[in-house]
């Protein structure tokens, strides 16, 4: 599965895991904004790492929690999706905003592999100093560098260079900073 090898979602094993991460982002969507020690410590629990100083705002949803890793002064609005089957790193100083989805899954062409349940995955490398505008989506095996912006909207299918914005559906360099 982390080598984007197929496998099959619904193994024991994979199950628990989600049951796990399900579990802990129901806590910490119930959370109150006010306890901030309990909800550093779900994230803690749920995560691989969490940075200093980061601020991600319920609701949210992830598959299993434990391949995400996210630096330290990084801000992760109300909404996010990160479907981790793969690793999902996001850098410092990361802006992310509204109903943002990271997904690391992916699917077969070939139906009948699709039919029987098989799927695999790719890793997301979010640089520092990133912006996702609201809605974007992030795809399977994309790169973003550091300092880039990302339009409100925008989907992401290829890597994107740093230091550069791109907007649209699929998202392309649209300027250099």
């Amino acid at each position: 599965m982390l080598a984007g090898e197929l496998y099959i979602a619904d193994d024991p094993e994979l199950a628990a895991d989600a049951l796990r991460a399900a579990l802990l982002t129901e806590k910490y969507n119930a959370s109150s904004a006010a306890d901030t020690d309990a909800r550093r410590a779900l994230l803690e629990e749920l995560f691989d790492s969490i940075g200093d100083d980061v601020e991600i705002r319920p609701p949210l949803q992830v598959d299993y929690g434990y391949r995400i890793t996210v630096g330290d002064g990084t801000f992760v609005n109300f909404g996010a999706i990160m479907l981790d089957v793969a690793p999902i790193t996001i850098g410092s100083d990361v802006q992310i905003g509204p109903n943002v989805q990271l997904l690391t899954p992916t699917h077969p062409l070939d139906p009948d592999l699709r039919r029987a349940k098989w799927e695999s995955a790719q890793p997301i490398t979010i640089g520092d100093n990133v912006w996702l505008g609201g809605g974007a989506i992030v795809g399977p095996g994309v790169t973003i560098g550091e300092n880039t912006v990302v339009g409100a909207g925008a989907v992401v299918t290829r890597d994107l260079p740093p230091n550069v914005v791109a907007t649209g559906v699929p998202a392309r360099v649209t300027r250099r900073l």
